[in-house]
């Protein structure tokens, strides 16, 4: 079996980097954050219902 031209390693590697580029910014931007919306409806950062003490 042949080994692979390095030149093709270079464009398989261009192919995965920017296909894993474009899925993160597609789910980034796919996505909406709501902790602000949630902080601003709740009144507060205290929305656990645990009681933590250190």
């Amino acid at each position: 079996m042949p080994q692979m031209a390095p030149l093709s390693w270079i464009i398989l590697f261009v192919i995965f980097a920017t296909t894993f580029l474009l899925f993160s910014v597609i789910s980034y931007f796919l996505f909406p954050l709501s902790a602000t919306a949630s902080l601003k409806s709740s009144g507060g950062l205290s929305s656990s219902p645990f009681n933590w003490k250190w």
